[in-house]
C-alpha cells in the first residue's frame, strides 16, 4: 500500500486518480484550499486525510502547512491542480499571468520543496500533470501554455537533481480531457463541446498509476496521451 498526496482531487483527472488509488487500498493525503473543501474531500474519499493550503498563494504554503500533520514518508506527490485563463498576448494584462504561474508553476515547486524529505525517505515519485499545451503552444492560451512549458522545465531539473536521492519524476501530457475545465474553456471560446472526442479522466489516471507502478529499474519520464481514434 502506497501513500500519495494529491492536489486537485475534487474533480476531473485528480478525482479519477484519487478514486483509482483509493480503490486499490492506498493511503490518500489530499490538499484543500480551505477547511470546508477539506471536509468535502474527506467525505468524498472516506479514510483519506487532508492538508489545508491555498495553491494560489505559493509564498504562504510553508506557513500554512506548519503545524499540520503530514506524512513522514511519501510514495508519490501528484500535482494535478491547475488553472487556465484563455487570452492572447494582446489581451492579457499582468494579473492573469501572475495567477496562472502562481498555481501552475510556483505552487508545485514550493510544495515539492516542502515535501522532498518525505519523498526522499520513501524513494518516492513526483508526477506533474502537464498538457499538450506544454509541448505545443496554441493561440489564445498563451499564459496557460507558457506556465506548462515552465512546468516541464521544473520537472526536468527536479529529475536530474533528485536522481541521487532515488526520487523519480514523471510528466504526463494529455490532450483534451473530458473535465469541467475543458467544458468551461469551450464555452468561453464559443466552441462546441463533445465529450466523446476527449480522453476520459480515468484513462489519464490509469497512465499515472502505470508510471507509479513501474519497477524501480526504470522511470517513465514523459507520457503523452492523445484522444483515441
Amino acid at each position: 500500500m502506497g501513500t500519495h498526496l494529491i492536489t486537485g482531487a475534487g474533480s476531473g483527472i485528480g478525482a479519477a486518480t484519487a478514486g483509482l488509488l483509493a480503490e486499490r487500498g492506498d493511503e490518500l493525503w489530499l490538499l484543500a484550499r480551505d477547511t470546508a473543501r477539506a471536509a468535502q474531500l474527506r467525505e468524498q474519499y472516506p479514510g483519506s486525510r487532508t492538508l489545508v493550503a491555498d495553491l494560489a498563494v505559493p509564498g504562504g504554503l510553508a506557513a500554512a502547512l506548519e503545524g499540520q500533520d503530514r506524512p513522514g514518508r511519501l510514495d508519490s506527490l501528484l500535482h494535478v491542480a491547475g488553472v487556465m485563463e484563455p487570452g492572447a498576448v494582446a489581451d492579457l494584462a499582468a494579473e492573469p499571468w501572475q495567477e496562472t504561474f502562481a498555481v501552475n508553476v510556483m505552487a508545485p515547486a514550493e510544495l515539492t520543496r516542502l515535501l522532498l524529505p518525505a519523498l526522499r525517505a520513501a524513494g518516492g515519485h513526483v508526477v506533474f500533470l502537464n498538457s499538450g499545451a506544454g509541448l505545443h503552444a496554441p493561440p489564445g492560451l498563451v499564459a496557460y501554455a507558457a506556465s506548462k512549458f515552465a512546468l516541464k522545465a521544473l520537472a526536468e531539473a527536479l529529475r536530474a537533481e533528485e536522481h541521487q536521492h532515488g526520487v523519480r519524476v514523471t510528466t504526463v501530457y494529455p490532450g483534451e480531457v473530458d473535465t469541467p475545465m475543458q467544458a468551461r474553456l469551450h464555452d468561453r471560446l464559443g466552441l462546441p463541446y463533445d465529450p466523446r472526442t476527449c480522453i476520459r479522466p480515468e484513462s489519464v489516471a490509469a497512465a499515472v498509476a502505470t508510471a507509479l507502478d513501474l519497477p524501480r529499474d526504470g522511470t517513465l519520464s514523459d507520457l503523452m496521451i492523445r484522444p483515441g481514434c
